[in-house]
Protein backbone atom coordinates (compact mmCIF):
# COMPACT_ATOMS: atom_id res chain seq x y z
CA UNK A 1 0.00 0.00 0.00
CA UNK A 2 2.82 2.32 0.89
CA UNK A 3 4.67 2.03 -2.48
CA UNK A 4 2.10 2.46 -4.43
CA UNK A 5 1.31 5.55 -2.51
CA UNK A 6 4.62 6.60 -3.03
CA UNK A 7 4.54 5.79 -6.78
CA UNK A 8 1.44 7.91 -7.15
CA UNK A 9 2.69 10.91 -5.31
CA UNK A 10 6.17 11.15 -7.82
CA UNK A 11 3.68 10.73 -10.65
CA UNK A 12 1.57 13.43 -9.55
CA UNK A 13 5.06 15.57 -8.53
CA UNK A 14 6.32 14.42 -12.17
CA UNK A 15 2.97 15.93 -13.84
CA UNK A 16 3.15 18.92 -11.81
CA UNK A 17 7.05 19.51 -12.40
CA UNK A 18 6.26 19.23 -16.65
CA UNK A 19 3.57 21.35 -16.07
CA UNK A 20 5.24 24.21 -14.21
CA UNK A 21 8.05 23.86 -16.44
CA UNK A 22 5.75 24.48 -19.84
CA UNK A 23 4.23 27.41 -18.48
CA UNK A 24 8.02 29.56 -17.36
CA UNK A 25 9.20 28.85 -20.24
CA UNK A 26 8.09 31.65 -23.26
CA UNK A 27 6.93 31.25 -26.42
CA UNK A 28 8.55 29.89 -29.72
CA UNK A 29 9.12 33.28 -31.32
CA UNK A 30 10.68 34.86 -27.74
CA UNK A 31 12.85 31.66 -27.26
CA UNK A 32 14.22 32.16 -31.09
CA UNK A 33 15.06 35.45 -30.69
CA UNK A 34 16.80 34.95 -26.91
CA UNK A 35 18.72 32.54 -28.40
CA UNK A 36 19.85 34.43 -31.47
CA UNK A 37 19.17 31.43 -34.25
CA UNK A 38 17.53 33.50 -37.06
CA UNK A 39 21.26 33.31 -38.92
CA UNK A 40 21.92 29.66 -38.19
CA UNK A 41 18.37 28.05 -38.44
CA UNK A 42 15.10 28.75 -39.78
CA UNK A 43 12.08 29.86 -37.39
CA UNK A 44 9.49 27.17 -38.18
CA UNK A 45 11.79 24.33 -37.70
CA UNK A 46 12.73 25.33 -34.65
CA UNK A 47 9.25 26.33 -33.60
CA UNK A 48 8.21 22.60 -34.37
CA UNK A 49 11.32 21.08 -32.39
CA UNK A 50 10.56 23.68 -28.97
CA UNK A 51 6.75 23.24 -28.88
CA UNK A 52 7.12 19.31 -28.94
CA UNK A 53 9.94 19.47 -26.24
CA UNK A 54 7.57 22.06 -24.36
CA UNK A 55 4.85 19.55 -23.85
CA UNK A 56 7.10 16.82 -23.79
CA UNK A 57 8.63 16.34 -20.48
CA UNK A 58 12.09 14.55 -20.22
CA UNK A 59 13.82 15.65 -16.81
CA UNK A 60 16.06 17.48 -18.16
CA UNK A 61 15.53 21.19 -19.86
CA UNK A 62 18.13 20.15 -23.22
CA UNK A 63 16.53 19.45 -26.27
CA UNK A 64 18.48 19.06 -29.98
CA UNK A 65 18.16 20.48 -33.57
CA UNK A 66 19.92 19.02 -36.78
CA UNK A 67 19.43 20.92 -39.91
CA UNK A 68 19.86 18.74 -42.65
CA UNK A 69 18.76 21.02 -45.10
CA UNK A 70 22.55 22.56 -44.90
CA UNK A 71 25.62 21.24 -46.19
CA UNK A 72 27.86 19.67 -44.04
CA UNK A 73 30.35 22.32 -44.50
CA UNK A 74 28.20 24.59 -42.19
CA UNK A 75 27.22 23.88 -38.77
CA UNK A 76 23.73 22.64 -38.42
CA UNK A 77 23.91 20.14 -34.94
CA UNK A 78 22.76 22.80 -31.75
CA UNK A 79 22.19 21.80 -28.22
CA UNK A 80 20.25 24.05 -26.37
CA UNK A 81 18.82 24.49 -22.74
CA UNK A 82 15.63 26.01 -22.48
CA UNK A 83 15.74 26.84 -18.51
CA UNK A 84 18.69 28.50 -19.11
CA UNK A 85 17.61 30.37 -22.18
CA UNK A 86 20.97 29.44 -23.87
CA UNK A 87 23.00 27.08 -26.86
CA UNK A 88 25.41 24.91 -25.28
CA UNK A 89 26.31 23.45 -28.42
CA UNK A 90 26.87 24.43 -32.21
CA UNK A 91 28.36 21.85 -34.34
CA UNK A 92 29.34 20.23 -37.11
CA UNK A 93 27.63 16.89 -37.64
CA UNK A 94 28.05 13.85 -40.69
CA UNK A 95 25.03 12.78 -42.18
CA UNK A 96 25.12 8.86 -44.11
CA UNK A 97 27.21 8.20 -47.29
CA UNK A 98 23.96 7.23 -49.83
CA UNK A 99 22.30 10.31 -48.60
CA UNK A 100 24.01 12.50 -51.06
CA UNK A 101 27.25 14.50 -50.60
CA UNK A 102 27.86 18.14 -49.65
CA UNK A 103 23.59 17.84 -49.22
CA UNK A 104 22.22 15.47 -47.56
CA UNK A 105 19.06 15.05 -50.07
CA UNK A 106 17.94 11.48 -49.72
CA UNK A 107 16.77 9.75 -46.16
CA UNK A 108 15.66 6.66 -45.13
CA UNK A 109 14.32 4.32 -42.15
CA UNK A 110 15.53 0.98 -44.18
CA UNK A 111 18.54 -1.29 -42.31
CA UNK A 112 21.78 -0.92 -44.70
CA UNK A 113 20.51 1.81 -46.49
CA UNK A 114 23.55 3.62 -44.95
CA UNK A 115 21.10 6.86 -45.35
CA UNK A 116 20.27 9.57 -42.70
CA UNK A 117 17.01 8.89 -40.81
CA UNK A 118 15.52 12.08 -39.81
CA UNK A 119 12.30 12.82 -37.37
CA UNK A 120 11.92 12.82 -33.50
CA UNK A 121 14.48 10.62 -31.77
CA UNK A 122 15.01 10.12 -27.60
CA UNK A 123 18.75 9.76 -26.77
CA UNK A 124 18.99 6.32 -24.81
CA UNK A 125 21.80 5.27 -23.31
CA UNK A 126 25.68 5.38 -23.80
CA UNK A 127 27.97 2.21 -24.87
CA UNK A 128 31.52 1.77 -25.94
CA UNK A 129 31.45 0.39 -29.56
CA UNK A 130 34.10 0.50 -32.61
CA UNK A 131 33.38 4.51 -32.72
CA UNK A 132 34.43 4.74 -28.92
CA UNK A 133 31.69 6.47 -26.56
CA UNK A 134 28.71 6.03 -28.12
CA UNK A 135 24.70 7.11 -27.60
CA UNK A 136 22.07 5.00 -28.64
CA UNK A 137 19.39 6.51 -30.13
CA UNK A 138 15.31 5.75 -29.97
CA UNK A 139 13.68 6.84 -33.08
CA UNK A 140 9.88 8.21 -32.27
CA UNK A 141 8.44 8.83 -35.57
CA UNK A 142 6.71 5.74 -36.63
CA UNK A 143 7.49 4.79 -40.50
CA UNK A 144 10.30 7.63 -41.02
CA UNK A 145 13.04 6.66 -37.78
CA UNK A 146 11.18 4.14 -35.93
CA UNK A 147 14.20 1.49 -37.40
CA UNK A 148 17.05 3.36 -35.61
CA UNK A 149 18.07 1.16 -33.12
CA UNK A 150 18.18 -2.16 -35.68
CA UNK A 151 19.80 -0.06 -37.90
CA UNK A 152 22.85 1.34 -35.09
CA UNK A 153 21.94 4.86 -35.40
CA UNK A 154 23.98 6.44 -32.54
CA UNK A 155 25.18 9.68 -32.56
CA UNK A 156 29.54 8.83 -31.78
CA UNK A 157 32.83 11.24 -32.46
CA UNK A 158 34.38 10.73 -35.85
CA UNK A 159 37.58 12.11 -37.50
CA UNK A 160 35.68 12.58 -40.61
CA UNK A 161 33.58 14.54 -38.96
CA UNK A 162 36.33 17.10 -37.60
CA UNK A 163 36.37 20.84 -39.79
CA UNK A 164 39.83 20.41 -40.86
CA UNK A 165 37.90 17.94 -43.69
CA UNK A 166 35.87 20.67 -44.76
CA UNK A 167 39.25 22.89 -45.05
CA UNK A 168 40.33 19.98 -47.47
CA UNK A 169 37.57 18.58 -49.41
CA UNK A 170 34.90 21.05 -48.39
CA UNK A 171 32.72 19.17 -46.90
CA UNK A 172 32.83 16.40 -44.11
CA UNK A 173 33.19 12.91 -44.73
CA UNK A 174 30.17 10.80 -44.39
CA UNK A 175 28.97 7.82 -42.03
CA UNK A 176 26.58 4.93 -42.61
CA UNK A 177 23.85 7.03 -41.46
CA UNK A 178 24.76 8.10 -38.06
CA UNK A 179 24.74 11.46 -36.69
CA UNK A 180 28.77 11.93 -36.06
CA UNK A 181 30.05 14.48 -34.37
CA UNK A 182 33.71 15.67 -34.39
CA UNK A 183 36.36 13.90 -31.79
CA UNK A 184 36.36 16.74 -29.72
CA UNK A 185 33.47 17.59 -29.12
CA UNK A 186 30.91 13.91 -28.53
CA UNK A 187 31.72 12.94 -25.78
CA UNK A 188 30.14 16.51 -24.07
CA UNK A 189 27.57 16.38 -25.96
CA UNK A 190 26.28 12.78 -25.06
CA UNK A 191 26.94 13.55 -21.65
CA UNK A 192 24.78 16.33 -21.79
CA UNK A 193 21.88 14.80 -23.67
CA UNK A 194 22.13 10.95 -22.89
CA UNK A 195 19.01 9.33 -20.84
CA UNK A 196 16.07 10.38 -22.38
CA UNK A 197 16.37 13.98 -24.12
CA UNK A 198 14.92 15.05 -27.58
CA UNK A 199 16.65 15.07 -31.22
CA UNK A 200 14.63 16.83 -33.86
CA UNK A 201 15.98 16.43 -37.11
CA UNK A 202 14.71 17.96 -40.25
CA UNK A 203 15.37 18.32 -43.95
Amino acid sequence: MFKALKATFALILLLFSANVFAAILPDAQSMYRQLSLSDEVSFDKFQKAYNHFRTHRTGKSVFTLIDYGKPSSEKRFWVVDAEKRKVLFASYVSHGKNSGSLYAKKFSNVVNSRQTSIGVFRAAETYYGKHGYSLRLDGLSKGVNDNARRRAIVIHGAAYAHPNVIAKTGQLGRSWGCPALPNYLSKKVINTIKDGTYIYAFA
